[in-house]
């Protein structure tokens, strides 16, 4: 009767395993990887160099989209292409997941990048290089296609890039700002320059490199607190962010800011625009005024720096610091992105008709 019993059991283990194994939808499997290679891409004007960059297409080998994915100051490719625990950090990844293609750049100065003289590393100067590898990308000169469709993504200083290359050139079909708002807290802004900013050359991490006076770094310890807010940080991310800082040139903050920030560049930018930040970005959201407290309040600040065309969409990720895509709860912030491209761009060759309201 044991035996008979044990049989049973096992033939009803058997049976569960069967089911679960029908049951279970395709897409929870391991999603299979996208395909990544390196490219270097000439760029003139002011400075002759080459931007480095990663095209990654979503599995299967085919997009009609590409993100230009540009970071911000003293970070390099790896702050949207981020090692620890991919699927959470990695937004690169989770555009690729979504259908999208990527091409995430080091700016100039940075990464694999060409290092020219810092004095001439501005941000005007950056934008004209992203312009550059745009039309590569759109032309077929990276990675052998030709992307329909351009959604070009900044963070921080690679959203004053952004917003530059963007209202000078309008050759993306719509833009990502993250990191960024015209209100700017100035006292927190000078503290990080005074305080938390020297040159490179001073740092460790980077003995030996030559970098000239003018490219700065954090020092250590610095980064927890300017870029990171306590309720969402995971001590091993920010580790690995300290890892893998990297630069920007003084002069990329000057202009960055004052055209970008202050003029108000943003106006000449004809496409839609999904600005993105974290409730308690330091830097670009006043508790005190509480411009930051939901996506309807940020809005109502932002609207007058954009045109009619940009039909700006607005998203706050509540608990998250500076740095959206290192925030423990980031996903929700991935999801909004995604689903905004959706909704303007999409990742099919055709062009995508928005709801009649998308723009109220």
């Amino acid at each position: 009767m044991t035996r008979f019993r044990n049989s049973v059991r096992v033939r009803c283990v058997l049976g569960l395993a069967a089911l679960l194994a029908v049951c279970v939808p395709s897409g929870a499997a391991q999603a299979a990887p996208a395909s990544c290679q390196g490219a270097d891409i000439p760029v003139t004007g002011v400075v002759s160099a080459t931007m480095h960059g990663t095209l990654c297409v979503p599995a299967g080998g085919t997009a009609d989209t590409v993100m230009v994915l540009v970071p911000g100051g003293t970070y390099n490719h790896t702050y949207w292409d981020f090692p620890y625990q991919p699927e959470t950090y990695n937004f690169r990844q989770a555009m690729n997941g979504a259908g999208y293609a990527t091409f995430v750049v080091d700016r100039l100065g940075t990464g694999a990048s060409s290092r020219p003289p810092s004095i001439l590393v501005t941000a005007s100067v950056q934008a004209g290089a992203v312009h550059q590898v745009i039309q590569a990308l759109r032309g077929g000169r990276i990675g052998g296609t030709d992307f329909r469709k351009v959604i070009l993504g900044g963070h921080s200083l690679g959203s004053l890039i952004s917003v530059i290359e963007t209202g000078t050139y309008n050759d993306a079909d719509a833009v990502v700002l993250t990191g960024i708002t015209h209100r700017i807290v100035a006292q927190n802004l000078v503290d990080i320059f005074t305080s938390s900013l020297y040159p490179a050359a001073l740092d460790p991490a980077f003995a030996g490199k030559t970098y000239d006076p003018g490219y700065l770094t954090t020092r250590p310890g610095t980064r927890g607190t300017d870029f990171y807010a306590p309720a969402t940080t995971d001590p091993a991310v920010l580790a690995t962010d300290e890892d893998t800082k990297d630069v920007f040139s003084a002069a990329e903050a000057a202009d960055g800011l004052g055209v970008a920030a202050l003029l108000p560049y943003s106006r000449q930018i004809q496409h839609p625009v999904l600005l993105a930040v974290g409730d308690q970005d330091r830097f670009f959201c006043d508790s005190l005024a509480g411009n930051c407290a939901s996506a309807a309040t940020l809005k109502a600040q932002e609207d007058p720096y954009f045109g009619s065309a940009a039909c700006l969409h607005t998203y706050v990720q509540p608990g998250a610091g500076h740095d959206l895509n290192l925030a423990t709860n980031t996903v929700p912030y991935q999801r909004a992105v995604r689903d905004w491209a959706d909704t303007f761009v999409g990742t099919g060759p055709e062009p995508v008709t928005p709801p009649a309201k998308a723009c109220v």
